[in-house]
């Protein structure tokens, strides 16, 4: 599935610290559960992502 592919499914996502000092990432879905640890310098690499994702769909936004 790509980055632009519409889906059916549907998730809940879970952001915080856990007691071992790692950042986790926690999607549950219909029959899953996937979490993903990260040390706190790629959960801040991983934030500045999201932020320059968000930047960018607001610029396709405002363009449309």
């Amino acid at each position: 599935m790509s980055i632009n592919k519409e889906s059916e499914v549907t998730g809940d996502l879970q952001i915080g610290p856990t007691d071992h000092g790692m950042v986790r990432i926690y999607v549950t879905g219909d029959g899953f559960e996937l979490p993903f640890d990260f040390d706190p310098e790629e959960a801040e690499e991983i934030a500045e992502e999201l932020r320059a994702a968000a930047e960018a769909a607001r610029e396709i936004g405002a363009g449309k």
